[in-house]
């Protein structure tokens, strides 16, 4: 019978043996790893984090003034008592609530339905909303259930939020592209891409769209053209996926409908998040899909219990805790995050109306004319977001002499193209800035302007 080696003899024998790491190749991972769609978020907090001086247009963070730590308790207090009265719960399961795996489909679902009334006019089955670990996963989910192989593809206007591209790309869903105004997606485009994408043998699924204030183009659709996408949808029989987390934010007039609201052929599944409206760290979105799913035999679910399905396999349920904290947030505003956002939505116009102004200051009426060689920029009536077109290149290499010769950092649109255009624009984010930080950005872009000019 074999012996172990004295303790001496195995230290000597490790000492001289070979030692072999394992190595893995960049080429026999999964296409998206490599990916630059997936790689521009890292790349830019990673030049945000060299740059600690700089002012940074690039991130889409919300306002951080009225962040309160004690309010996380005083939250999780509101939703105790509200398992305890209003759902009956025992104490046994309340402390269970709080501490064990939770339900797949979530626990706030009540409450973010209540929400959906009172501020899109929306009446939603509850059992129909899958409370989910950010919106980040409910456009994975639903991507994963839509692309059953290569011939399924989905559309987006371009530009595009680049989360939902990277989304697309690690469920291997290829995205065609959708023409964009400042009036939001092309209907007529749509139309044609859809038809070119079948005649090529492909499957046109779905279209993602924000009707609000997209990020990162600002644009917003009008009531008329909400209503002539959902005919377009019905008439090419694909699905709507609706992003909504901007429409609180806006500079001026009535919020219009959402494309849910409008929705009567179920045509629309609805993505939500509470990361602008309430906090990001919570990291709680949703999603309503109240599709049925015929199973060919004469039985159906709801599109919104597959989709459960595949979350019990990939984050099993989104964190009871975080969702106590947003659910007691919810109770404390009554379930309206219009109320909630109030104090944010003014921060965001002075904000909005300080960069449009501070634009003009520096480079005349640009915004008005967009004479070649000039800067010239969107006016978008709300949200978070401006893009600036310039007379150079403004990609990641320009990002990296902008942050070490200037000092200011904004978000290549390039990105937001999945490369394919905005080689000469530049996304700027003025969420979390103070005016008089805004001012100063604006100043350091200006001098990076005259530099390349």
């Amino acid at each position: 019978m074999a012996t172990a080696p004295h303790p001496s003899e195995a230290g000597a024998l490790a000492a001289v043996a070979p030692v072999h790491p394992a190595r893995i190749e960049a080429a026999r991972l999964h296409e998206s790893v490599g990916d630059p769609v997936l790689t521009s978020m890292t790349l830019l907090n990673e030049i945000a984090g060299r740059f600690p001086d700089a002012v940074s247009f690039a991130a889409g963070r919300p306002y951080e003034g009225f962040y309160d730590t004690r309010a996380l308790a005083r939250y999780l207090g509101a939703f105790e008592e509200y398992l305890r009265g209003e759902a009956g719960l025992t104490d046994e399961e309340v402390t269970r609530a709080f501490f064990q795996y939770g339900r797949t489909k979530g626990i706030i679902h009540e409450l973010i339905a209540r929400h959906l009334a009172n501020d899109e006019g929306l009446r939603t089955d509850p059992e129909d909303i899958l409370v989910t670990t950010g919106c980040q996963e409910a456009m994975v989910l639903v991507l994963r259930a839509l692309c059953q192989d290569r011939r399924d593809v989905v559309l987006a206007s371009y530009p595009s939020y680049v989360g939902f591209l990277g989304a697309a790309r690690l469920v291997g869903m290829p995205v065609r592209g959708v023409r964009e105004s400042a009036t939001g997606i092309d209907p007529e485009d749509l139309t044609a891409q859809i038809r070119r994408a079948r005649a090529e043998g492909l499957r046109p699924r779905a279209c993602y769209v924000v009707p609000d204030f997209a990020n990162p183009g600002g644009a917003t659709m009008t009531t008329a053209d909400r209503r002539l996408l959902l005919e377009v949808a019905a008439q090419e029989d694909i699905l709507l996926l609706e992003d909504n987390p901007y429409s609180m934010f806006r500079l001026d007039g009535s919020r219009p409908p959402t494309l849910k609201s409008l929705d009567r052929d179920r045509r629309v599944v609805y993505l939500g998040s509470f990361a602008k409206t309430a906090f990001a760290g919570a990291r709680i979105g949703y999603v309503v899909a109240d599709q049925p799913v015929e199973d060919g035999a004469g039985g159906s679910t709801r599109f919104v219990d597959e989709l459960a399905k595949l979350k019990s396999m990939l984050t099993l349920n989104t964190s009871t805790v975080a969702q106590a904290v947003i659910g007691g947030f919810l109770l404390e505003h009554r379930c309206s995050m219009e109320k909630a956002s109030v104090r944010e939505a003014a921060v965001y116009r002075e904000n909005l109306r300080h960069l449009l102004g501070g634009l003009t200051e520096r480079f005349g009426d640009g915004g008005a004319d967009g004479a070649a060689g000039r800067v010239s920029w969107n006016t978008p009536n709300g949200g978070m977001f401006a893009v600036l077109t310039v007379p150079f290149r403004a990609d990641q290499a320009m990002l990296e002499y902008s942050a070490s010769r200037f000092g200011v950092l904004w978000a290549p649109m390039d990105h937001f193209y999945a490369g394919t255009g905005g080689h000469r624009q530049l996304r700027l984010s003025y969420s979390v800035l103070s005016p008089d930080r805004i001012s100063m950005g604006l100043d350091r872009l200006a001098a990076l302007v005259r530099d390349r000019a």
